[in-house]
């Protein structure tokens, strides 16, 4: 009878972790570029703050062809770090922009938003 208690017990605690991610930053200015200057990357850390592995399903493009994000496509264990990097192509888009892409995870908190903004300079 205690093994039995034990094992609901451990099942228990199983179905309470979850994962849980926490940005350092989720927002980035990148000031003022030039149209012809290439691509530009913003950089936006993240550490894995609960107590399963979290898993970063997918990151929206904004809806724009010039934005191209990477985020890591293995589990990140609790504690651990990790970083999701947006590029964006100013090439045809002289003014100011302000842009955002969505990260979905396996994370309790749902989808976050990572917002970039800046002016673009011919």
């Amino acid at each position: 009878m205690l093994l039995a208690i034990a094992g609901f017990a451990g099942m228990e605690a199983k179905d309470k972790a979850k994962a849980e991610i926490t940005f350092t930053k989720t927002s980035h200015e990148f000031g003022t570029i030039k149209e012809k200057g290439g691509a530009v990357t913003a950089v936006y850390e993240f550490t894995n703050t609960g107590t399963a592995p979290l898993t970063i399903i997918n990151v929206t493009n904004g809806g724009c062809g010039c934005t191209k994000p990477s985020y890591p496509k293995s589990p990140i264990a609790p504690g651990k770090k990790g970083e999701i990097k947006i590029t964006f192509q100013p090439r045809g888009r002289a003014g100011e922009f302000d842009r955002a892409v969505k990260v979905k995870t396996n994370a309790s908190s749902g989808r976050k938003t990572l917002t970039f903004k800046g002016v673009i300079v011919p």
